[in-house]
């Protein structure tokens, strides 16, 4: 008789492609929105943003921060890139594409950085510039669900840089407190947002 952790293994096995293909997709729409208006400014120091809302929510504000240029370049670009390979492999594992171990091994590094850089950027916005943009915000919560499933994946098939004797404790653990887990992260992002 299958364990509660087998069926959420098998369940997570099935959402996995659907929550990587779609939060692809969000992420493309989001970073793509936010490159337009990104060469908009750039065409025109005067253009507002139509998610320039008031001066909490101003991509305007975000847009024009060193911040936004982290690495010389707009960070939309990166998101472009970083989304399209996200849904691109999300549809490949809907067509019954299968990964080596390296494979996933290199999406969890990947993933980490993506994730690190995510929070360093919101720090940024809430701490330093004091501006948000919803765009951000939804590539965030995008970046961070989709870090949150194929870590739980990546642990469920070993896939892993831990050590082994860590990962099955480790990945039942997550398996089992998975949405729990997620939401108080959520949680946790919009009280520090709300408490500014």
């Amino acid at each position: 008789m299958p364990t509660k952790n087998t069926e959420t293994a098998s369940t997570l096995n099935r959402a996995l492609p659907y929550i990587l293909l779609i939060g692809g997709i969000i992420g493309i729409i989001c970073s793509f929105i936010i490159t337009i208006d990104k060469i908009n400014l750039l065409e025109n120091p005067h253009y507002i943003p139509n998610c320039d809302l008031n001066p909490i929510i101003s991509c305007g504000s975000v847009m024009a921060s060193k911040q936004a240029n982290a690495f010389g370049f707009a960070n939309p670009i990166i998101g472009l890139v970083a989304f399209g390979a996200l849904a691109a492999i999300g549809a490949a594992l809907l067509a019954g594409a299968t990964f080596k171990r390296w494979y996933w091994v290199s999406m969890q590094l990947a993933a980490t950085l993506g994730i690190g850089f995510v929070h360093w950027l919101f720090f940024e916005s809430v701490y330093r510039i004091q501006a948000l943009c919803p765009y951000c915000i939804v590539v965030w919560a995008v970046t961070i669900t989709t870090f949150w499933y194929l870590l739980q994946y990546k642990l469920s098939k070993r896939y892993s840089v831990l050590p082994t004797k860590y990962v099955p404790s480790l990945g039942s653990w997550l398996r089992s407190h998975d949405f729990d887990v997620l939401i108080l992260w959520f949680i946790v992002s919009a009280f520090l947002i709300l408490r500014q």
